[in-house]
């Protein structure tokens, strides 16, 4: 159990939960929403213990020294922002007594309740990137209007010195 746990910590992102007063029905559901709509992510009920000696195992020290009591179930998986927007929306629909947010581990750093909520927030990873694309395009755009401009001008002085030529004949 202990080695399973590790493989959901090793390189993914983690959201621990408290779940009191769930049914079993809507709990499954919830898996069922992490494990599908784009977010690749998985949900597991885990004993406070096991995780922390996962945690120690990967070399998350910060996690394996948290003080957690209570029922914990940990979402995992590849996007910190994916993970925490559902588990947000599961927390609204089904009351915020019933779902809370324990913390996180991204990238390997230790996030309160609070920052791990206020990566909802956040644009995707995908946005993110396209937007950093962007902002690293922008001086090559606008160095490629500049000399476009200069060629349209000499072009428009060169058809100035034409028509004034045909004028002239």
């Amino acid at each position: 159990m202990v080695q399973e746990l590790a493989g959901l910590l090793e390189g993914r992102s983690a959201v621990l939960i408290s779940y009191q007063g769930l049914t079993a029905n809507v709990f499954n559901g919830f898996r069922a929403k992490v494990a599908g709509e784009g977010i690749n992510g998985s949900c597991h009920v885990v004993p406070n213990t096991l995780l922390k000696k996962a945690a120690a195992q990967v070399g998350l020290d910060a996690l394996a020294n948290v003080e957690l009591s209570g029922d914990t179930a940990m979402v995992s998986g590849p996007d910190a922002v994916s993970l925490v927007r559902a588990v947000k929306d599961f927390a609204a629909a089904e009351g915020k007594d019933k779902v809370k947010v324990k913390l996180s581990c991204v990238e390997g750093q230790l996030l309160n309740a609070a920052d791990t909520l206020a990566l909802a927030n956040l644009p995707s990873k995908e946005v993110m990137q396209a937007q950093l694309l962007g902002l690293l395009q922008a001086p090559a755009a606008g160095i490629v209007r500049v000399i476009n401009a200069k060629v349209a001008s000499i072009l428009y002085v060169l058809n100035a010195y034409k028509a004034k030529l045909e004028q002239t004949a």
